[in-house]
C-alpha cells in the first residue's frame, strides 16, 4: 500500500485548525494579484471569531500575544492563497513581510514574525520556507497588532 502523500489540507487538519473566509478588500484594492506565476496578496490583518486583534506590542500587547496574532494572520494568508489559486498549487513562498504595531523602545518584531513564519512552514512543508522582513511600525489599519504580506510562486 502506497502511503498518502502530506497535502497542506491534510497538515491543517492533523494541526487541528481550520481556515477562515479569504480576506476581503476594506478598501479600493484586490486581495491578491497573480502575475507570471508569481502570487503577491495585499496585507492581511489577524482575526479572530470575526473581530481584527488589535493592541500594541510593548504596551497592551505582550510578546506571546503577539506572536498568536501573527499566526492567526498566517491563516488568513492561507485562505488568500487557497481562495486564489489552491494551496496544492504553491510552489515556494518567496517573501513574508510582518508589520507590527509596536511602542517605540520594542525590539522583538521577530520573535513576533515567528508566529507566521512557523505556521506556514508546518502548513505547508518544503514550500513555507521563506524569505522575511519584521519591522516595527507605529500604527496599522483597524488598530490590528500587525499586518502580513505575502509574495508565492505558483
Amino acid at each position: 500500500m502506497i502511503p498518502e502523500l502530506e497535502t497542506p489540507r491534510r497538515r491543517l487538519s492533523s494541526l487541528g485548525l481550520v481556515l477562515p473566509e479569504a480576506p476581503q478588500p476594506v478598501a479600493s484594492y484586490r486581495p491578491y494579484v497573480l502575475s507570471d506565476g508569481l502570487l503577491v496578496t495585499s496585507g492581511v490583518l489577524p482575526r479572530r471569531d470575526g473581530r481584527v486583534i488589535t493592541g500594541r506590542l510593548g504596551e497592551s500587547t505582550t510578546v506571546d500575544q503577539g506572536v498568536a496574532a501573527a499566526r492567526e494572520g498566517a491563516l488568513g494568508l492561507l485562505a488568500a492563497l487557497e481562495s486564489a489559486v489552491g494551496l496544492d498549487r504553491v510552489r515556494q513562498l518567496l517573501l513574508l513581510t510582518v508589520y507590527v504595531r509596536c511602542a517605540p523602545d520594542f525590539a522583538r518584531q521577530p520573535e513576533v514574525a515567528d508566529g507566521a513564519s512557523k505556521l506556514l512552514s508546518e502548513v505547508l512543508g518544503p514550500a513555507g520556507n521563506h524569505a522575511r522582513v519584521a519591522v516595527g511600525v507605529a500604527e496599522l489599519p483597524l488598530e490590528a497588532c500587525v499586518e502580513l504580506q505575502l509574495t508565492a510562486r505558483v
